[in-house]
């Protein structure tokens, strides 16, 4: 098959950041099949745009030998604000739309995945001008997360994201989600038929996390050899946060063994260091995104890890990739998510749920593993071995490969 993907985040080779796609095209070539990604020019983690790609319109590059990439155009104001996000997304909508008219050819199917939203719009439009079938992904519910973390609060704007969900839900001959709770979502808050949704999840990158070794090369850089490490790894943005983590740093900073990593970049970046300076809050690391061959190693260097975000409803709908990379790395998990994500870390056993914004139980679990190893590896056997069982992403490409040739064949 001809397979067109339109993700604005597809990763570059070796870029930090979650790679769900990028290990799905892998496999998917190696399967035989023939793939177009249609992505954008500017980094979901670092909001920048390579100087490649600077005062470039549509860059058409060779990913591999049976997959070609077209970098469109995404506005340098991406991650310069509310604004600048929303010109970001519609300036993407419309660029992957000139190269899917113009400088691609008809595909036997069109997989768009969605956040953001609006490429829905891209996909319908590409649905009817190239007759292709179309498989809507909703990783994340848009628009109500953005208007759960204050992202979206223009009244004019949250009805025209209702309206491209709307359209994007109705015109897709197959719509993927994420997780369970969002299958829910679909067919009771969204009137969405059951048949028509499948459920491919994220899942664990077994190739490239792994367990090894706790005292490796990246102890030995941050002169970490003797410290208990608590890591975060992912966005630094307004939804993630990240100042749970500094709180609880604060209540720890006694405890000089102790050590908080936050790994990425975000816009929330900046404040977050300063107020770790102003506050002395000397016991948390920044670093920077990094490779993706060098996050198994930090995760595998860390003794916990960590995944937290804002506390509303939505939220308890998500599987974030993290927790898959961490259960990967046999890493115990702090989880400050509710829903289905805490779900998935107690039915594992693979560690704690903790409210984000309690700082003394947070506190308070640390403690409980710092004082006890064998409960501390425990926990982080059992969620590799349930990872491994559960959400192998080698076998969830074949599922959803699957899909997608049912969904071809159907519309032949």
């Amino acid at each position: 098959m001809k397979i067109l993907v339109l993700h604005q985040y597809f990763l570059g080779r070796n870029d930090p950041g979650g790679s769900r796609y990028n290990q799905f095209v892998k496999y998917w070539e190696d399967a035989g099949h023939e793939i177009t990604v249609v992505a954008g020019t500017v980094h979901y983690s670092t909001g920048k745009k390579e100087e490649q790609y600077k005062g470039k319109f549509i860059v058409k590059e060779k990913y591999s030998e049976n997959v070609t990439v077209y970098r469109t155009h995404v506005s340098e104001a991406y991650n310069k604000s509310f604004l600048g996000r929303l010109w970001g997304y519609f300036s993407f909508t419309y660029s992957s739309l000139i190269a899917i008219l113009f400088k691609i050819k008809k595909h036997d199917v069109i997989v768009v995945t969605s956040p953001p939203l609006f490429v829905g719009i891209t996909g319908v439009l590409a649905k009817f001008l190239k007759s292709m079938p179309l498989i809507f992904e909703v990783r994340d519910l848009w628009p109500e997360s953005a208007i759960d973390t204050g992202v979206l609060n223009n009244k004019v704007m949250i009805e025209a994201a209702y309206l491209v969900e709307k359209l994007s839900y109705k015109f897709a001959n197959k719509i993927n989600v994420l997780t369970p709770a969002f299958k829910t979502a679909l067919i009771e808050n969204k009137n969405v038929a059951e048949d028509k949704v499948t459920m491919i999840p994220n899942g664990a990158d077994l190739d490239i996390f792994r367990p090894t070794e706790k005292q490796n090369w990246f102890r030995e850089k941050y002169s970490l050899q003797d410290k208990f490490i608590i890591t975060y790894m992912g966005a630094h943005g307004v939804a993630n946060n990240l100042d749970s983590i500094l709180n609880v740093a604060k209540k720890c900073s006694s405890l000089k063994d102790i050590v908080f990593l936050l790994v990425g970049d975000g816009m929330e970046k900046d404040r977050l260091k300063k107020r770790a300076i102003k506050e002395k809050i000397e016991n948390v690391i920044f670093i920077d995104s990094q490779p993706k061959s060098i996050i198994p190693d930090i995760c595998n260097a860390s003794d916990i890890c960590t995944a937290v975000l804002q506390k509303n409803d939505t939220f308890k709908t998500v599987y974030p990739n993290k927790v898959f990379d961490y259960m990967s790395c046999a890493k115990p998990i702090l989880l400050g998510i509710d829903g289905v994500a805490r779900e998935l870390v107690e039915k594992s056993e693979s560690g704690y749920y903790v409210d984000p914004n309690n700082s003394e139980e947070f506190k308070r679990l640390i403690l409980k593993l710092y004082n006890d190893t064998e409960h501390l590896k425990e926990l982080g056997k059992n969620g590799y071995k349930y990872v491994t069982q559960h959400f192998n992403r080698e076998s969830l490409a074949k599922d959803y490969i699957n899909e997608i040739e049912r969904v071809v064949n159907k519309n032949v």
